[in-house]
């Protein structure tokens, strides 16, 4: 079964929404809680930098938006990226 996906509180107004999911391994609770930190990863030393969530996170709250995460071992991951509309 999907994890249930939680829309966040955001202030009422028009927004562009991008939902991007996939049927990956998923990830649990305690690596949810630090995928948006810099250099955290999960790949082995060498494949990864731990960057790119970090960046996008921080690319996204630079323009007044959200991205989140809802996520569970064995089903995948489902990133949404909400942008206000100018």
């Amino acid at each position: 079964q999907q994890p249930e996906y939680v829309l966040d509180a955001i202030a009422p107004g028009r927004y562009h929404r991008l939902v991007v999911a996939d049927d990956g391994s998923g990830m649990s609770k305690e690596v949810i809680k630090r995928a948006f930190e810099p250099f955290f990863t999960t790949k082995p030393v060498g494949q990864g930098t731990g960057l790119g969530l970090s960046l996008c996170h921080g690319i996204v709250e630079g323009h007044g938006g959200t991205l989140s995460l809802v996520s569970e071992p064995g089903h995948g991951a489902i990133f949404r990226v909400e942008l206000r509309v100018a």
